[in-house]
């Protein structure tokens, strides 16, 4: 087994990106720019919320770990929650608190290179930090223990391990590896469409190194994540890549297979100059900014904000016995935000009318506020969010592709 930083070649296109993979960066770029335009950054702040959720729900799907929102949602509010439940609902709470981190800082223009390794060792550390003790520990095949330490490297042979068919460098190595590949994908961010091609090459190689003892599916997930931001596809945060990961194209298991294609060896002197296939790169890339794609086109169509205020004001009309609650549910997610005390002015009705009105919205979950004197801001509550966003969560039982197996040696 070779323990070089080469075996990993290539991590990207050096000399020409196949035209395929340029158009999809066009396509990306483009889509994108359109995600949330007509929507206030308020009611959009407050989206980027709820796809933060469904990021971590399906990310925690991905591995097997099945949350259901409300949950999810649970812990975030500090609730308290089913004994049994809790340590999936906390495990998702770390991982939107990382995203919301990582979006916040992408808003101020303060977001690091996310391929660096400071930056891939804070994720891992920052999400457990806040996981619960039941998963901060890995089995192994004789019974004992081995921690998994929160933003540290594989560094022993206890470490070691085999996910599927592929062999991970050794843990001695994966400092070296990771220092080849931050150096490498430094490169990558010269130009706008390689710095989105990257994403889906980079999100292959970092789980080709395995740098840690376990996470790295969900550390790589919200590398992905940040180098969308960083590399102007984010939509603010309005779409998600764990989502469309876990749903693939045409069925579940694309994820799987296609992490696995993409470790396919070079295969003969037309296939690349590294010593894995740079064909078989070519299709991960293509499959993975295809999903992306997919997933940013949807956010488009679920919050477009015409669409959004039809289906609120029905809802709204449906729930509350108020001809005027639907008006003020579409002011305040067209502007973002509403004094109190300016309600009375958007209904045309007397102070003491709108303040009813208010009131009863926020009471029913649909405005929410930061104080009882805070102007509010829109809410999605979640007894209606299949209604909203038909399709963005499910509670159901879903089949997602099995984790991979760690074998340690």
């Amino acid at each position: 087994m070779l323990e070089t930083p080469a075996r990993m070649e290539p991590l990207f296109f050096d000399d020409a990106v196949p035209t395929v993979l340029a158009d999809l960066a066009i396509e990306l770029q483009k889509a994108a720019d359109e995600l949330g335009q007509a929507l206030h950054p308020e009611s959009a702040a407050e989206l980027a919320e709820l796809v933060r959720v469904m990021n971590s729900y399906y990310s925690n799907l991905i591995e097997g770990h099945n949350t259901r929102p409300r949950d999810i949602e649970m812990a975030l509010a500090g609730a308290e929650i089913d004994p049994q439940r809790r340590p999936l609902a906390l495990e998702a709470k770390a991982h939107v608190e990382v995203q919301r981190v990582i979006d916040r800082l992408a808003l101020r223009g303060q977001l690091p290179s996310p391929t660096t390794i400071e930056f891939i060792r804070w994720i891992h550390r920052a999400f457990y930090d806040e996981m619960p003790e039941e998963f901060r520990y890995q089995e192994k095949p004789d019974g004992t223990k081995v921690e998994n330490v929160p933003g540290v490297f594989r560094t022993s042979s206890d470490h070691d391990v085999v996910v599927g068919r592929h062999q991970p460098p050794a843990s001695e190595r994966v400092p070296t590896f990771m220092d080849y590949f931050q150096k490498r994908y430094a490169m990558a961010e010269r130009q706008a469409s390689s710095r989105i091609i990257a994403i889906a090459s980079g999100h292959h190689r970092l789980n080709y190194i395995h740098p840690f003892p376990d996470g790295n599916g969900r550390v790589s997930r919200l590398m992905s994540h940040a180098m969308a931001r960083k590399a102007g596809i984010g939509g603010n945060g309005l779409w998600s890549i764990s989502r469309g990961l876990a749903r693939g194209l045409k069925d579940r298991g694309e994820y799987k297979r296609m992490m696995d294609h993409a470790d396919t060896p070079r295969q003969g002197d037309r296939d690349g100059r590294g010593n894995l296939s740079e064909s078989a790169l070519k299709d991960f890339c293509e499959w993975f900014l295809t999903v992306a794609l997919g997933q940013i086109r949807f956010s488009i169509a679920m919050f477009d904000l015409g669409r959004l205020e039809a289906k609120y004001r029905s809802i709204v009309k449906d729930v509350v016995d108020d001809r005027r609650a639907p008006d003020l549910v579409s002011a305040v997610l067209r502007h973002g935000s509403l004094a109190r005390g300016e309600a009375s002015f958007v209904l045309k009705t007397s102070e003491r009318t709108a303040r009813n009105t208010l009131s009863d919205l926020v009471g029913r979950g649909f405005l929410k506020s930061d104080s009882p004197k805070a102007p509010v801001r829109i809410a999605f509550p979640l007894d209606f969010r299949e209604r909203l966003f038909p399709n963005l969560f499910t509670d159901a039982e879903v089949t997602v592709p099995e984790p991979p197996t760690l074998s340690f040696r």
